[in-house]
């Protein structure tokens, strides 16, 4: 096992493209790290030049305490898991786990071993005679982690490996995943564009978008407290609901939008009473707009579309030139077409600059 350490990282193409632009953080020994943006991001590229497969621009990378910038991958002692599986198609199951193995002239009851050990860990098993095409895509996805796992490496890298599932195997993988890290205890940096993914797998998330990180943090303080309205609104699902208008203070505090509508906000609003008159974003999530029993208490939006999920129920709503999200427990439904009265709750709003996008909070 371990650490990471990145110290201004810099990756910029032959073309003046910035891939990378100067990330530094430290993936702490045995630790699980999310990195998780849109495509383009820089995740990938990051994670690249973590394995050795990219050159860095600029910056130094440690694993351990070796420098190893110029370090060949094989020289790096990570294992990496790709988006697709890259199983040989002609090798068995056993043969796949063990090619790596063989292929360093490892002692054949070393190599059978290893094999059985990762074969037990991953409930392969029943399946190393079988070849890839006689496997189910959670099977090869299985073997894919388990050929990294055989090599027991200091760093476990994972690329984007359950975009090829469904929804329910990627369910379940996760989990796998998460258990598999909690045997090991071995530094594993994961790439997802999946927020779900980064939330339910990351000890820690480094947000990243257009080659830039954003924030680092656990999974719920980067929920609960984004340090910017990209954060916000990335991250949760279904997305943080945006509104952009004054902020008056009469008493109590309320948001006055261009078109003339009005959301009183509630008491605890983070706002300073020198902001009133100011132009900000305030962010509300889905679960903190609740139905109100008076309309004068809050507003209301037309409902559009209810979407019931089972435990809970997402209602979209017009909102004259916003559209908002409300995620109500489940009961009698909203019907489309009719106005819904919603208030937001305590602690539900979050405020941002509207031009530089960071988080704004009361000293």
């Amino acid at each position: 096992m371990a650490r990471v350490q990145l110290d201004n990282l810099r990756k910029v193409y032959d073309n003046g493209h910035v891939g990378v632009a100067g990330a530094s953080f430290e993936v702490a020994d045995g630790e699980r790290l999310v990195l998780v943006g849109p495509s383009g991001c820089g995740k990938t590229t990051l994670l690249r030049m973590i394995a050795g497969l990219e050159a860095i621009t600029a910056g130094t990378l440690r694993i351990g305490e070796k420098v190893v910038n110029e370090v060949a991958p094989k020289d790096r002692d990570i294992a990496m898991v790709f988006q697709s599986y890259a199983l040989y198609p002609h090798m068995t199951v056993a043969e796949n786990l063990s090619f790596a193995l063989r292929l360093r002239g490892m002692p054949a009851p070393e190599v059978a071993a290893r094999v059985d050990g990762a074969a037990r860990m991953l409930g392969l098993d029943a399946l190393l005679a079988r070849r890839p095409a006689q496997l189910s895509g959670g099977q090869r996805q299985r073997v894919a982690l388990g050929r990294a796992l055989v090599r027991q490496p200091q760093v476990f890298l994972l690329d984007e490996p359950l975009s090829n599932l469904d929804a329910k195997l990627r369910a379940g993988m996760r989990v796998e995943i998460a258990r598999l890290h909690q045997r090991l205890g071995t530094t594993m940096v994961y790439v997802t564009h999946d927020q779900v993914e980064a939330m339910t797998l990351g000890q820690r998330i480094v947000v990243m978008r257009e080659g830039e990180v954003q924030q680092i943090d656990t999974p719920m303080a980067l929920y609960q407290r984004p340090a910017n309205r990209f954060v916000a609104t990335f991250l949760g699902s279904p997305a943080m609901n945006m509104l952009r208008g004054q902020v008056l203070r009469d008493g109590g505090w309320t948001l006055a939008l261009s078109d003339g509508r009005r959301v009183p906000l509630p008491f605890d609003a983070p706002l300073d009473p020198a902001w009133h008159g100011r132009t900000l974003d305030c962010g509300v999530r889905p679960e903190h707009l609740l139905p109100a029993d008076d309309s004068d208490d809050g507003f209301e939006a037309m409902v559009e579309v209810v979407e019931p999920v089972g435990s809970e129920v997402y209602v979209n709503l017009g909102f004259g030139d916003h559209t908002l999200i409300a995620r109500l427990p489940p009961g009698p439904l909203p019907q489309p077409g009719h106005a819904l009265a919603l208030r937001i709750a305590p602690g539900g709003v979050h405020v941002f600059d509207p031009d530089s996008g960071i988080a704004l909070t009361r000293d």
